[in-house]
């Protein structure tokens, strides 16, 4: 498997984003709805952060278990996107390779990144992602 293989041959094309006027709550829907754990943040079409569902599970003061999906959005009303969702972030270009993507994947303990063409989101790279692609490389 030595071929330069680019993130954009992996990655989701299909981008679902929130801006910096959704609320939390908003963002929780859209996490339930298309099945997901990262929402990038955008204003326009630039990148400004990033809010994972784990983001918003920090916040929450609700005692949920697996069986209990609900939570307070008195609390999710009390914060806004840009005061939870991780401003810095990083991301990868779309023509980068697929080691590249793992290598910071693995060195950050990130789950996913925003990949960009030089400064517009194209897509996000997931590690479930890169996980399908490996398995596909034993067919």
């Amino acid at each position: 498997m030595r071929q330069r293989v680019p993130v954009s041959s992996i990655m989701s094309a299909t981008i679902v984003s929130v801006n910096l006027t959704n609320s939390l709550t908003e963002a929780e829907k859209l996490f339930e709805q298309f099945n997901i754990r990262h929402l990038p943040v955008v204003s326009g079409n630039k990148l400004v952060g990033i809010l994972s569902y784990t983001d918003l599970l920090k916040i929450s003061l609700a005692d949920t278990d697996e069986h209990d999906n609900v939570v307070d959005t008195t609390v999710y009303n009390m914060f806004t996107i840009e005061q939870v969702m991780v401003k810095e972030v990083i991301t990868i270009q779309a023509d980068d390779s697929v080691k590249e993507a793992a290598e910071i994947l693995v060195t950050k303990n990130f789950r996913a990144l925003p990949v960009l063409e030089g400064k517009v989101l194209v897509g996000m790279l997931t590690t479930t992602d890169l996980i399908k692609y490996l398995l596909k490389q034993y067919d």
